[in-house]
């Protein structure tokens, strides 16, 4: 196991008694360890070697926890934790049962925001600022740590025009300018940081740079002391100090993972590809992303196609709505986010794109069950949402030729459109036996089938074997894909009454999924749903976290036996 930190430095407290002459030292220390562990444990390298300076410094000057430090985006915050006690800890970092890859409040008090979805740091300070004031504790010092592509949100800016008109309730920006969230970041707001600030009521004080700890020590110090609202411009490079990854172009290596295996691919690079051959036939086909341009699988068409893909940052409010624009102007525009992420832009899917009844396709990667990145990042939340959407359509792929077929059937749609697929490797293709209109039979027994169950995306081949041991056990099982999961097909309700039993089975939450739109369709008919559990789940892999919740094949099996024991409709998960 790596060794700890030079003079067991183990608190922020014994950190600022070190001489600034051993901090060089510390700092390479840190950058040391941080390349080790993240290389093998993956997580967010880039970006934590760009805030090491940085880091130390804000742990001299403010008194974690008594001081608010707000990590935005948290996957800047590998170092605060290692200066913050945790350090020999890195090693379980995005494990089960480790460290989170993002600020955790069970982890430490200096964990305050557990926050991995971006622009949000300055409304919490909002807030705390807020509540300092109000119950006499403005002695406290809050400070939002701002930067990773954050400052493109737009909840930035409403947060800005609140601090910057109250400055009673001083708030300490560090906005740490690396020129990119995962890639380059765009968008002209960069380009005059000083005299925007300014013109929301917040003092200035840089460029700094944020790799000399004395000279971001001096910033923080006045920056605190003017007693104000207050930007601390922080220059610095992502990647800093590994040259591999400031070498590396697209991301400086902002995210590390385990590569597919030989002769495997991701569902995002089927994704990619399928999406740029359909666009070569179609040139009303446009893209959109925000700041996830390769993340989603959109590199190949925005090489073949650089007119046609629109990166707006992380705004996904904004990009749904300039989708709803792009297709009132004729285009079909595809936006593609991490399902996670939909959620923010739930209104605009409703009220902008599904009120008019247009055609736009949601691409929804990360879907499910993600694992290592917690429960922030699970993508569990989109079946629920979507379902209530009037008119819309939600695809679920369970190999690589469904997803390339309802990809297309989905651009040929002419209303508001979903694809969701996992963070996972592509398994083998499983070829349709049958049909059920629209939905493909997968497994049929010999003996009857008392059973139905119905199977979403590339939870199927755990289905069809839970189906082939039930067999053997004399319980008939048939499996359907419905391919289409939201609306419920009539032709699939109508399987589901013909039925003793049918069993739904999703990698999403039973709570207003796939399953329950099944039982409200089939009123009368006997349903056990099995998803996930309606709550935050904890980081693991994504095998064992689908395997605590029922949804591998030994699950699926005793699910079966059980409602076959029982009587009446259960929601389970």
């Amino acid at each position: 196991m790596t060794s700890v930190l030079p003079l067991m430095v183990q608190s922020p407290a014994e950190l600022r008694t070190l001489p600034a002459s051993a901090l060089p030292e510390l700092a390479a220390s840190i950058r040391r360890q941080l390349i080790d562990t993240v290389s093998r444990t993956g997580g967010h390298l880039g970006p934590n070697l760009g805030v090491v300076e940085l880091t130390i410094a804000l742990h001299r000057v403010f008194d974690s926890p008594r001081d608010s430090i707000v990590w935005d985006t948290g996957h800047q915050s590998y170092v605060h934790k290692m200066l913050t006690g945790r350090s020999s800890s890195l090693e379980t970092l995005r494990q089960a049962g480790g460290l989170s890859g993002y600020p955790r409040r069970a982890e430490s008090s200096h964990d305050l925001v557990e926050n991995s979805h971006a622009s949000t740091a300055l409304s919490y300070a909002d807030g705390l600022a807020k509540a300092y004031f109000l119950t006499g504790r403005s002695d406290r010092a809050v400070v939002a740590v701002v930067g990773d592509g954050a400052m493109t949100g737009g909840m930035c800016w409403e947060a800005l025009n609140n601090i910057g008109s109250a400055p009673d309730r001083p708030v300490i920006v560090v906005l740490n300018d690396n020129g990119r969230s995962y890639s380059p970041t765009v968008g002209s707001a960069r380009a005059a940081l000083a005299e925007v600030f300014d013109s929301l009521g917040l003092a200035y004080v840089g460029p700094v740079d944020g790799h000399d700890v004395a000279e971001v020590e001096a910033a923080l110090t006045d920056a605190r002391a003017l007693g104000r609202a207050v930007v601390v411009h922080c220059r610095t490079v992502k990647g800093k100090g590994y040259p591999a990854a400031e070498n590396e172009q697209y991301d400086r290596m902002h995210a590390i993972s385990s590569p597919s295996r030989p002769g495997r691919t991701s569902w995002t690079n089927v994704f990619g590809s399928a999406l740029s051959t359909l666009a070569a036939s179609r040139p009303d086909l446009v893209a959109i992303t925000a700041a996830m341009l390769h993340p989603t699988g959109l590199g190949e068409f925005a090489a073949a196609h650089p007119s046609r893909v629109f990166d707006v940052g992380i705004a996904e409010q904004h990009a749904v709505t300039s989708a709803a624009g792009l297709a009132m102007g004729g285009l079909h525009p595809v936006v593609c986010l991490y399902a996670t992420f939909l959620n923010r832009a739930f209104d605009q899917v409703l009220m902008d794109v599904a009120l008019h009844r247009l055609p736009v396709t949601f691409v929804l990667d990360r879907a499910g069950v993600t694992g290592s990145d917690g429960p922030s990042h699970n993508g569990m939340w989109d079946l629920s949402l979507l379902g209530i959407v009037p008119g819309m359509r939600v695809a679920v792929p369970r190999d690589g030729e469904s997803l390339c077929r309802l990809l297309a059937e989905a651009v040929a749609w002419e209303g508001p459109s979903a694809l969701r697929f996992p963070k996972a490797e592509v398994g083998p293709a499983i070829p349709a036996i049958g049909h059920i209109g629209e939905a493909d039979v997968l497994f049929a027994p010999e003996v009857s089938a008392d059973v139905l169950m119905l199977v979403t995306g590339p939870l199927a081949g755990a289905a069809v074997a839970a189906a082939a041991q039930l067999e053997q056990d004399g319980i008939g099982v048939r499996v359907a894909d419905p391919r289409w999961v939201l609306p419920v097909a009539p032709a699939l309700a109508a399987a589901v009454a013909a039925h003793p039993l049918t069993v739904t089975v999703e990698d999403g939450g039973v709570s207003g999924g796939f399953g329950a739109s099944v039982v409200r369709a089939c009123p009368g008919a006997r349903v056990e749903v099995l998803g996930l559990g309606q709550e935050f789940l904890d980081h693991g892999s994504r095998g064992a976290l689908l395997a605590e919740q029922g949804l591998d094949t030994a699950g699926m099996v005793a699910a079966v036996r059980r409602a076959l024991g029982a009587e009446g409709v259960r929601l389970t998960g």
